[in-house]
């Protein structure tokens, strides 16, 4: 499917989700009435066919996309049709691996919105000389990269994606000082696209610990919902929560479900990545996080649990999967305007510099 051709209403009792699997990114319906089920919309045919998507962040409706073998990242809006080509400054990929962590956002104006995109690598060690952080963020207005003065009290780990919410940006987050051998995880923190700065850790509803996977997630656009799988310290325990109060510095939660894993009779169902819930319904829906990475997993109380085979074509499913609550948008993504473009200042130039020639040593120490 053309990206700009009219998507199909959802139906009574169906929900859409953006599905990337094979390295493409496809519409996908999933109803809940009855007995569940899942069906293929079609393909997001946006880009060359050549690129291969490896990530995919929402944010109201408009997809901020990381390209497998292309260092460019592309936003698009699949309901108007419309795309935006960003050229990072520099790429960074040690092994294949891209480490960096991203998000898209927004600055609310009198008459429109203000779109920016948040990239960040940061290497934290115990041993202070090795750390390395680099925060940069990409104004769709002055089509320019500027590096952020910050140091981070916290740490996100860049296996922990951000979720968007009300323009701004929450991640699961620690303190910088606690040995990430003990937590990965313990915290909430909000990036503020508005100030471009980074506000207090704020907590989580839990106490969880290294072995504890924890996972975040957007609902209706109005507040967050987190996921916690206990892994050690409580065996095979799933429980979610939303939050009754969401500010960049303070939120409130409130328990969701518990799902006790442990009664179901043979097969464990856990959930991989990201994950959206249904309030009305009071389940988690996500994929797979074994074996099964092409199955899609719905699990609630009381015993409650459904995998879904993915009906139709979605390509090499060996790859890489994800999802995400799908909600069309009319926000048009601003082109950059011709002419003459705005220069880098000077003093941006020099911190360009200079975290480059500590990225390079770090590369080569690797």
């Amino acid at each position: 499917m053309d990206i700009g051709k009219a998507l199909p209403a959802s139906k009574e009792g169906e929900s859409q989700m953006i599905v990337m699997m094979g390295n493409n990114l496809y519409l996908t319906s999933i109803t809940l009435n009855g007995e569940p089920s899942i069906e293929q919309i079609d393909k997001l045919t946006c880009l060359d066919e050549q690129a291969k998507i490896s990530q995919v962040f929402d944010c109201e409706g408009l997809l901020l996309c990381i390209l497998k073998e292309d260092s460019r990242f592309v936003v698009l809006n699949p309901y108007l049709g419309q795309t935006r080509w960003i050229e990072p400054r520099y790429s960074h990929r040690p092994y294949g691996c891209d480490r960096f962590s991203y998000a898209l956002g927004y600055v609310n104006k009198e008459s429109c919105r203000s779109y920016k995109l948040l990239r960040f690598i940061d290497y934290f060690y115990n041993v202070p000389e090795k750390q390395f952080f680099w925060y940069e963020i990409y104004d769709f207005d002055s089509d320019l990269w500027t590096t952020l003065d910050i140091s981070p009290h916290w740490r996100i780990a860049f296996c922990n994606p951000g979720v968007s919410l009300k323009g701004n940006t929450y991640f699961c987050a620690a303190e910088r000082n606690v040995d990430v051998k003990e937590v990965l995880a313990n915290s909430l923190i909000c990036f503020d696209f508005t100030s471009e700065r980074f506000g207090p850790l704020l907590p989580l509803p839990f106490s969880g610990g290294y072995h504890d996977y924890t996972t975040l997630s957007c609902v209706r656009e109005e507040k967050l919902a987190l996921l916690l799988q206990h892994d050690e310290s409580n065996p095979y325990e799933l429980d979610l929560w939303i939050t009754t109060k969401i500010e960049t510095e303070e939120v409130l939660w409130s328990k969701f479900v518990r799902v006790a894993t442990a009664g179901f009779d043979s097969y464990v169902p856990f959930i991989g990545g990201s994950f959206f819930i249904d309030e009305e319904k009071k389940v988690a829906i996500g994929f797979d996080d074994g074996d099964n990475r092409h199955k899609i997993n719905i699990i609630g109380e009381a015993g409650y649990f459904r995998a879904l085979d993915l009906v139709g074509d979605f390509g090499d499913q060996e790859c890489k999967t994800d999802l995400c609550s799908y909600v069309p948008s009319l926000v048009e993504i601003k082109q950059p305007e011709g002419g003459e473009r705005e220069q880098e200042s000077e003093l941006e130039k020099l911190r360009y510099d200079e975290n480059m020639s500590r990225l390079v040593l770090l590369e080569g120490n690797q």
